[in-house]
């Protein structure tokens, strides 16, 4: 047991993403500079703007694979798991989504408990509310070791809002 804590002690601190012994991930992860913290931060349900409808399936894709949003708007992302799989969506940047893939195929029985993911049961709808703050291409993907490597990713499209100064004026 002290050589498995060893181990998760070095991935965490040599990883870009956070895992801990007790094999899941926590919210500490998503303060600045942490996972997912270049998107955005976790939504306030009372803020949220629109809802988004996501459904995965064992074909190991999303519908929809690419979805736009506004920087500021805070989404409600209804998930739903079509399939036989337990699946997942987690929000970042590529490079986040690859590292952290790789790390649950080492540590398969890890599990998320990160604003900026949620996992959902065959046959099951879950819910994740996320305020994207900053303008660019992000991604979400399902990191259930092998699903990432199947395909099963997607990107969001954050337009960055138009200054005051050039909206027209009707």
């Amino acid at each position: 047991m002290k050589i498995l804590t060893a181990i998760m002690i070095a991935l965490w601190a040599s990883a870009p993403v956070h895992a801990h012994s007790g094999e899941e991930h926590g919210a500490s992860a998503q303060t600045e500079g942490g996972h997912a913290a270049a998107l955005g931060q976790p939504g306030d349900a009372a803020q949220v703007t629109r809802t988004v409808r996501v459904s995965m399936s064992d074909a190991m894709r999303f519908a929809p694979a690419r979805i736009e949003v506004r920087q500021g708007e805070t989404i409600r992302f209804r998930v739903e798991n079509r399939g036989r799989l337990r699946h997942e969506m987690v929000l970042g940047t590529l490079a986040e989504l690859k590292a952290h893939a790789e790390l649950m195929a080492r540590f398969p029985h890890m599990e998320h408990d990160d604003p900026n993911a949620v996992t959902v049961e065959p046959g099951q709808t879950g819910e994740l509310i996320w305020q994207f703050t900053h303008p660019g291409t992000f991604h979400f993907a399902c990191l259930v070791p092998g699903h990432f490597e199947a395909g099963m990713r997607g990107a969001i499209i954050v337009r960055a809002n138009e200054p005051a100064s050039s909206r027209r004026k009707s």
